[in-house]
């Protein structure tokens, strides 16, 4: 059994040097259009706000998002001179918490906006002129400049949910995801068969860190939930008391619902008999139908409990989202190694919220579940860990300073993700309280 050959577009070592650079430059340019979009679509004021104390002035990340790209491609592939030493310091994660960065001395919206833009230009003739087909390791296939697409594309996932936790009115519009015409007719729940399947990849050749290297996992037969859990039936969890009752939540999690007085997902409220929410501006009925959003760790495994059920462990996921039987090998993405399109999976910003449970049929994996990637990001009940055989590359603080029990596993993406930071083998991670993030997730149980 071996980690999934080279999947289309996926730019392995020994490809075409002119296809990998056009694959980094196309990523670069659509992480830059999207933080454009995220920041021009609000005035100088809302910029340099911060709108909750969980999240960092929009401003913050737009000139962080220029100060790791010059870090990176410029100085440490280019070994160029720094253009503002200044500010490193500033925009250095683990230096400042987010709740203290409004009180820094941060570039101003227009200072930001220009520095990004400088140290873009200076970014794509590096680019132009890399030996992608050799060098070290952070030149060879594009890596670098793959990671800094993904490291754009992450933040904007975080600057769109500082612009859900926003209070005023809507300034992002999208389109309504696409219907999910025969779910009335599918299972419940999908058989995933035991045995041995190959976890994480030594040949994705923009993988980060955490998730690699390939081996094998050994895992027994289980179910696992056909689509992600719904409002709908998150709902029939409130409605028996889920919140009111100790027996179905973990300590850390019962202590969370007594001190905030939780009742529902976050955004949610109760209003003449009906369920609200607030999405981007903008209030609506609680759809039935939907993946449920914002929800943490303790609530996912709370419902879990209360439904007979429990969380999928990471490669229990990670199984059902890529083993193919037929084959005996692990595919790239649920659906195969193609790359992700719009009728394969919700990802990229492009509907502004999750499809209706069922969607995407052309984005099944071989078990038959569906939108696995793409939606919302899929709780586990693993703890964060490496694996067997993991190495920091190219720093310590991307994965292995959060490695422990402390930050529970999503996996398979959000609406929110763009494709290039979203495989069968991407790993995120956050703390069990976390709500604001776009989190749901579906169950499983043993045979």
């Amino acid at each position: 059994m071996t980690d999934s050959a080279t999947p289309t577009g996926s730019a392995p070592e020994g490809a075409d040097p002119e296809a990998l650079r056009q694959r980094a430059l196309a990523a670069l340019l659509t992480a830059r259009e999207r933080t454009e979009l995220l920041t021009d679509s609000v005035d100088d004021h809302e910029l340099t706000a911060q709108h909750s104390p969980l999240m960092s002035p929009l401003v913050w990340d737009l000139a962080h998002i220029g100060n790791q790209e010059e870090l990176w491609l410029l100085r440490a592939v280019a070994g160029r001179e720094a253009m503002r030493p200044e500010i490193d310091g500033l925009y250095d994660a683990f230096e400042h918490p987010r709740a203290t960065r409004p009180s820094l001395p941060l570039l101003a919206p227009a200072e930001a906006r220009t520095y990004a833009a400088e140290v873009r230009g200076r970014a794509l003739d590096v680019l132009d002129g890399a030996a992608l087909d050799g060098g070290g390791p952070l030149v060879r296939s594009g890596f670098a400049f793959g990671m800094i697409a993904q490291h754009e594309q992450q933040h904007d996932e975080t600057m769109l949910i500082t612009h859900q936790l926003r209070s005023g009115t809507a300034v992002l519009t999208a389109p309504v995801p696409p219907a999910a015409t025969d779910a009335a007719g599918l299972p419940a729940e999908a058989l995933v068969p035991g045995g041995p399947f190959t976890m994480g990849t030594s040949t994705e050749p923009w993988a980060l860190d955490n998730e690699r290297p390939a081996h094998v996992r050994d895992v027994p037969d289980f179910f696992i939930d056909t689509t992600p859990v719904t409002c709908g039936a998150y709902q029939a969890f409130i409605e028996d008391g889920g919140y009111t009752e100790r027996r179905w939540w973990e300590p850390g999690g019962w202590e969370m619902v007594r001190e905030h007085e939780l009742t529902a997902p976050l955004f949610w409220r109760r209003d003449a008999g009906r369920w609200l929410r607030r999405r981007f501006g903008v209030t609506e009925e609680v759809p039935a139908n939907e993946p449920v959003l914002h929800v943490s760790w303790y609530e996912a495994d709370a419902y879990a409990r209360w439904a007979g059920r429990r969380l999928p462990t990471e490669a229990e996921w990670e199984k059902a989202a890529r083993h193919d039987p037929a084959s005996g090998r692990s595919r790239r993405y649920p659906w195969g190694d193609e790359d992700p399109s719009p009728e394969l999976a919700n990802l990229g910003q492009r509907h502004l919220r999750p499809a209706p449970a069922g969607a995407y049929p052309q984005g099944q994996s071989p078990c038959g579940a569906r939108q696995l990637l793409g939606d919302v990001w899929e709780w586990t009940s693993s703890d964060f860990l490496p694996h067997p055989g993991f190495s920091p590359f190219p720093y310590r603080e991307y994965s292995e300073v959060f490695f422990g029990p402390d930050h529970k596993v999503l996996r398979g993406g959000s609406f929110a993700v763009d494709p290039v930071a979203c495989r069968g083998t991407f790993r995120n991670w956050d703390l069990p309280v976390r709500r604001q993030i776009f989190s749901g997730f579906r169950t499983a149980r043993d045979i």
